[in-house]
């Protein structure tokens, strides 16, 4: 048995959740506990849930330069807003394009529409593949603006470009690029941006969102109560309240706001410019430990890349490494299959997984250089 090496806990796994919250984020929280419930009476504690959760409809709109506060709809996370879009939007014998960098969010929900006889088109995320893919019938392309698995950004604004010339729907799922990449909804020219709260935008766990353009219609996956017109006996037409079936996380929304409010005050650009620093060094440093292989569908370029980085260490399990890495040297990582199972066909580590670390703009340089070592360390023996 090994030692346990005496360090503290370094967190690598921001990709997964983004756990170091802002203070504001927390002070919001505790504060929210005492809203009333949002569109449920005109009594003075709904009026404030409500005016609150409206002030954060304007915060979300206006950082993704979205189409109204009116057209942004709330949910649980990424995977309600996923889901309510791709099966609120095809019907049978429509035609869907994504890419094999897709997180389960998306492939999921796409494998059951096509079993309901929706036509399913897997392509790479470059944008020519996609091109080729279209046919008459393609009624919309979804795909993420960057890897959960490997960090690479995609060239969404090209697609968007072609979506918005062929009148197809362009659904974007920025759980990996929203609060640490700037994102416009008109200037990439994006019909449905899907966002969650819990990830680069420093929010709690449980909340999400979608923001629509005006003039996309997406039929409901939950209907029940929404505090206007009760006695209708389908669910009202108008948004937001026509995704919004049920309670609000208003203690959600109200924390996401504050974050939002801090990421804007930091600079989304100084982040931004943090975590590149932090990738280019690690990138640089691990690529020199000898037995280490590093997954990237195409070279390496800064500009187009996120704080991640996912590796394997010769053929050992990657389950074995990220244990290792915790029970010895107290470095939280993630491993496995990531919830991208073609990511993994595509690179022929179904069995193996990946070992993947990924950081946030608090990451320190001297917790890089514990990283570094302790991989290295690894691999030397």
């Amino acid at each position: 048995m090994h030692e346990k090496q005496k360090v503290e806990t370094i967190y690598a796994d921001y990709a997964a959740t983004h756990i170091t919250k802002p203070e504001c984020v927390k002070d919001a929280v505790m504060n929210a506990l005492a809203l009333g419930n949002s569109g449920r009476g005109v009594n003075e504690s709904s009026l404030d849930a409500a005016r609150k959760i409206y002030e954060v409809r304007t915060k979300v709109d206006q950082f993704f330069d979205g189409y109204g506060a009116e057209q942004v709809v709330f949910t649980s996370g990424i995977t309600e807003s996923l889901n309510t879009v791709i099966k609120g939007s095809l019907n049978h014998g429509d035609h869907v394009i994504t890419t094999f960098m897709e997180h389960n969010s998306v492939l999921r929900p796409l494998y059951e529409m096509e079993r309901q006889g929706v036509c399913l088109t897997i392509t790479s995320p470059d944008v020519e593949d996609i091109k080729q893919a279209i046919t008459k019938d393609t009624k919309m392309i979804v795909m993420t603006h960057a890897s959960n698995v490997t960090g690479e950004m995609f060239d969404i604004q090209s697609v968007g470009k072609l979506c918005r010339e062929k009148g197809i729907l362009f659904v974007v799922d920025t759980a990996q690029s929203a609060g640490v990449i700037p994102i416009s909804m008109k200037e990439d020219n994006i019909d449905i941006l899907c966002f969650t709260g819990h990830k680069g935008l420093m929010g709690p766990q449980g909340i999400g969102g979608i923001c629509i353009r005006k003039g996309v219609e997406i039929h409901p996956l939950k209907t029940g109560g929404t505090g206007i017109l009760s006695f209708s006996k389908t669910q009202p037409g108008v948004l937001p309240q026509a995704l919004e079936a049920g309670t609000l996380n208003g203690i959600g929304i109200v924390g996401l706001g504050a974050a939002i409010d801090f990421i804007n005050t930091y600079g989304i650009d100084k982040i931004r410019e943090q975590e590149m620093n932090l990738i280019e060094i690690f990138y640089k440093k691990i690529q020199k430990i000898q037995g280490i292989k590093i997954y990237h569908e195409k070279q390496l370029d800064l500009t187009k890349q996120t704080a991640i980085c996912s590796i394997n260490l010769e053929e050992y399990d990657s389950g074995s490494v990220s244990d290792e890495l915790m029970e010895r040297f107290q470095i939280q990582t993630r491993s496995g299959a990531h919830c991208a199972p073609l990511v993994h066909e595509h690179f022929g580590t179904i069995e193996q997984g990946m070992v993947r670390f990924s950081f946030g703009h608090e990451t320190t340089m001297k917790e890089i250089n514990q990283i570094i070592n302790a991989v290295k360390i690894l691999a030397e023996e």
